[in-house]
């Protein structure tokens, strides 16, 4: 990342395992970042095999209060052009295998997710691609698949008379985990490719989405600056207090060990 200055890697320990690589800590336009490739340094993590709950209370652990997701998503419309950018504010869920939240083992909470994504993060980068007069769609319907093999051209043409917009594989547990840490969250989704349902080409390939995945960094890169830099300091958004009024389990049956383990999320909630 251009312009990250002071990185230094820290790896960190969690309750739930690994998180997918070390966080890079630096910098960036004089406020402090973190970063974390979800798939590892040279993309050995599938999808399906991210441990999104390590990766999200990693940040928390840091003191992350804001994540914006840097991902690539295919085009179920004609629009959403590749080397576009999608701003989504909705997410649909057709995963599978995935573990999408922290709570359990004797501790219930249910978080509001009407609004899935921060609005101030979604403001602050149509307002960055915007004036950089970078392409984008502010607003959409994300699908998230379970992959790791594409669509086929049946559920490709399902999700699109759903209304879906855009369509990728790892957006939605980040989501709900991010909320469930009260962590603002809001993704900048690159689109790489039309799905298969496009006549103008046959099947999605890598060849084809790292070709414009290549195109679309250096954008992404420049978004990602501004938006930094016009982030208001403090948290207005309910994002910041989500677990507030999610708790619903008789603090006197929650078990200890459970206790102890979520007490970096729920731990000013419980000495209630």
């Amino acid at each position: 990342m251009p312009g990250l200055e002071k990185a230094r890697e820290v790896r960190i320990t969690t309750p739930f395992g690994k998180p997918s690589d070390a966080y890079i800590l630096g910098v960036l336009e004089g406020r402090p970042c973190a970063f974390l490739s979800r798939h590892g340094r040279g993309h050995v993590i599938s999808p399906s095999e991210i441990n999104f709950r390590a990766n999200i209370y990693g940040f928390k652990k840091l003191g992350v209060e804001r994540i914006i997701s840097v991902s690539a998503v295919g085009s179920l419309r004609e629009d959403f052009r590749p080397t576009d950018m999608a701003l989504p504010t909705q997410f649909v869920d057709r995963t599978r295998q995935r573990i999408s939240t922290f709570f359990g083992d004797g501790l219930v909470a249910h978080i509001g997710f009407d609004t899935p994504v921060c609005p101030t993060i979604v403001e602050v980068l149509a307002e960055s691609c915007a004036d950089l007069q970078v392409p984008f769609h502010k607003g959409g319907n994300y699908l998230c698949m379970e992959g790791p093999a594409f669509s086929t051209k049946a559920e490709s043409n399902l999700y699109r008379s759903w209304g879906m917009d855009i369509i990728g594989m790892t957006s939605l547990q980040e989501a709900k985990l991010a909320r469930e840490a009260e962590i603002c969250y809001a993704v900048l989704a690159m689109v790489t490719d039309y799905d298969c349902w496009h006549p103008g080409h046959d099947a999605v390939t890598v060849t084809q989405i790292l070709d414009y995945l290549s195109r679309n960094v250096e954008n992404s890169q420049t978004i990602l600056r501004r938006a930094v830099r016009s982030l208001p300091e403090a948290r207005v958004c309910k994002c910041a207090t989500a677990l507030a009024h999610a708790i619903i389990t008789d603090r006197k049956k929650i078990p200890a060990a459970t206790r102890r383990k979520l007490a970096l999320l729920v731990g000013k909630y419980l000495k209630k």
